[in-house]
C-alpha cells in the first residue's frame, strides 16, 4: 500500500494532529504535561498546554480535550497525568463557521485479548493467511502480543 503525506505534517510537522492517525484511534501514555510555547503555522508564538507522549510528538491540549482528559482520569491536576492512558481520535468541529478536522479524547477501549484457546483464534488465523484482512486489522478488534501473532503468521 502506497504511503501518502497529508500537508498539514508539512506545516505543522512537531505536534500529533487528526491527519497523524489516517482515520484510526490512537492510544497514547502521557509522559508529561507542561506549558510551552508553540509557534503556529503562521508564525505566530503563543503559550499552550502540550502533552507530551511516550514515543510520539507532542499533543497540544485545548481547552475541551482538558476537560475530557480530566474526567476520563479522574483528576484536575495534570501531575496525575503521567503514566495515564488515553485514547485520541479523530473528529470535526466547526471553527470559525468552518469544519475542521481535530483530535479529541475518549477512555482508552479495551479490545478482547487473542489467544491460541480464544474461540476465535482459528478464524482469525483463516482471514489473515487467506488475505480477507491483514494483521493490522485484526489488531483494531483485537489485543494480539507478538507471539500469538508469529502463531497466525506461521
Amino acid at each position: 500500500m502506497e504511503t501518502k503525506t497529508h500537508w498539514k505534517t508539512l506545516t505543522n510537522p512537531d505536534y500529533i494532529g487528526a491527519y497523524s492517525l489516517n482515520g484510526k484511534d490512537l492510544s497514547v501514555t502521557i509522559d508529561k504535561v507542561v506549558r510551552e510555547l508553540v509557534t503556529g503555522t503562521n508564525g505566530k508564538k503563543e503559550e499552550c498546554t502540550v502533552a507530551h507522549l511516550k514515543g510520539l510528538k507532542p499533543f497540544i491540549i485545548n481547552k475541551t480535550n482538558a476537560k475530557t482528559i480530566a474526567k476520563v482520569l479522574g483528576s484536575p491536576y495534570i501531575e496525575d497525568w503521567s503514566n495515564k492512558v488515553i485514547t485520541l481520535y479523530p473528529t470535526i468541529t466547526k471553527l470559525k463557521g468552518e469544519d475542521v478536522e481535530c483530535l479529541r479524547v475518549r477512555e482508552i477501549i479495551a479490545l478482547p485479548i487473542l489467544t491460541e484457546a480464544h474461540e476465535k483464534f482459528k478464524a482469525v488465523k483463516n482471514a489473515v493467511k487467506s488475505g480477507t484482512y491483514t494483521m493490522e486489522q485484526m489488531k483494531s478488534k483485537y489485543t494480539i502480543s507478538p507471539e500469538i501473532e508469529k502463531l497466525i503468521l506461521a
